[in-house]
C-alpha cells in the first residue's frame, strides 16, 4: 500500500522516517521529496508498505504524530491519472476570463 506522508520536518532524514514507519510493518520503499534546484526536503514523500494491513495500521499510529515538531499527515496516496511524465497538468485548456462570446449586437 502506498501512502502520501505530508508536513514531515525539513531536517527529517528518510532514515528516520524509515525506522518511524518500519514500527507498523515493513516499509518496501521511501522517498522524500527534494526541490531539484537546492536539494533540500519539501516537506512531503511517498512510502509504500508490504502489505495494505501495514499501510492501514501506519496511517492509524501515525497520522498527527509529532516528528521534530511536525505532526505528520499520513493518507494513503491517489494514483496518478495517465502517463508519469510532466508536471501537475495544471494550466492545460483552461480558458478563464475573455474567450469567444460572440458578438454584441449593433452593427446593422
Amino acid at each position: 500500500m502506498k501512502l502520501f506522508v505530508a508536513n514531515i520536518a525539513r531536517e527529517c532524514t528518510e532514515d528516520e522516517l524509515k525506522e518511524l514507519f518500519s514500527s507498523c510493518g515493513e516499509v518496501k520503499s521511501l522517498k522524500i521529496i527534494k526541490d531539484r534546484d537546492t536539494g533540500q526536503s519539501r516537506g512531503f514523500g511517498f512510502i509504500e508498505m508490504t502489505t495494505r494491513q501495514e499501510g492501514e495500521k501506519a496511517i492509524q499510529d501515525l497520522n498527527g504524530k509529532e516528528v521534530q515538531g511536525r505532526a505528520l499527515a499520513v493518507n494513503e496516496a491517489r494514483e496518478q491519472q495517465g502517463s508519469r511524465s510532466g508536471g501537475g497538468g495544471g494550466g492545460r485548456g483552461g480558458h478563464h476570463g475573455g474567450g469567444h462570446r460572440g458578438g454584441r449586437g449593433g452593427g446593422y
